[in-house]
Formats: C-alpha cells, sequence, structure tokens
C-alpha cells in the first residue's frame, strides 16, 4: 500500500495553482491516490461591512477546471466549495483536509516580502500549524510567474 492515498489540493485564483494541480494528479497516477480539491470562497471583514472578495461563479470555474485537469489526467477527484474569512482560510483547508482524511495536502506557496510575512504569515505556514497531515509545496512553474 502506498503512503499517499488521499490527497487534498487547495486552489485559489492566482496562476500558481496550476502547479499545485498538476503535482498533486502526478502523484495521484504514481500512487493511484483520490483527490478533493478544495476552494475557499474568502470574505474581507471591516467594521463596516462583509465583502466577498470573489464571485461564485468565479470560484466554481477555479473549482470546475482543476477537477478537469486531474479527471483528464485519469485521477478519481472530487471538489469542494468552502467560505470563509481571509483569516479562515487555514483552517478551513485544514478542517477539509481532516474531513477528507488526507494523508498530504498540496499547496501552492505565496510569495511575499519578509515585512509582509510577519504581519500576515502565508496560507501554507498557516496550515502547517494547524494539521498533522503532510504538506507539499508545489513551486511555480517558470512561465506561470
Amino acid at each position: 500500500m502506498s503512503v499517499f492515498q488521499r490527497i487534498l489540493v487547495a486552489v485559489d485564483p492566482g496562476p500558481a495553482r496550476h502547479s499545485a494541480v498538476r503535482l498533486a494528479g502526478e502523484l495521484a497516477q504514481l500512487t493511484n491516490a483520490e483527490v478533493r480539491v478544495v476552494h475557499v470562497i474568502a470574505t474581507a471583514a471591516s467594521i463596516a461591512a462583509v465583502v466577498p472578495l470573489e464571485e461564485d461563479t468565479e470560484a466554481r470555474a477555479v473549482l470546475d477546471e482543476a477537477l478537469t485537469v486531474l479527471r483528464d489526467q485519469g485521477v478519481k477527484a472530487e471538489g469542494t466549495l468552502v467560505r470563509g474569512l481571509t483569516t479562515q482560510v487555514a483552517s478551513a483547508i485544514a478542517e477539509t483536509a481532516e474531513e477528507f482524511a488526507a494523508d498530504l495536502i498540496v499547496l501552492s506557496p505565496h510569495h511575499r516580502g519578509s515585512v509582509e510575512a510577519l504581519f500576515d504569515p502565508r496560507v501554507s505556514d498557516a496550515v502547517a500549524h494547524r494539521t498533522n497531515t503532510a504538506i507539499l509545496l508545489a513551486p511555480e512553474a517558470r512561465d506561470e510567474a
């Protein structure tokens, strides 16, 4: 039996998602794993309002695109959309991984400056602090940079 049988891949609207989906698909092919794609529809909250950062149709398109790529690779894949504040994205990914019983989470790192990272850690770092599941950061492809 292979180590990775249930892979969770988290996607967002950014171009780095393509590398994460591709890597999750390649690993799933090698290990005959099942993949769940999660996309968190994030909202930002201020004192006056809660503002969606993405339309539902855009979020569904991001999820559907990832599922199409994986299924075209012959991978058994399903997907889920989750809603949360920007501060809840990491928790939502970790909770989805736990519900799915994932043994690997594939994420795309978001590059930011050291000052910004001090005040707002990367989602990948925050997920790592919320789960005991193995995490693999997919490098951005050169043509996606």
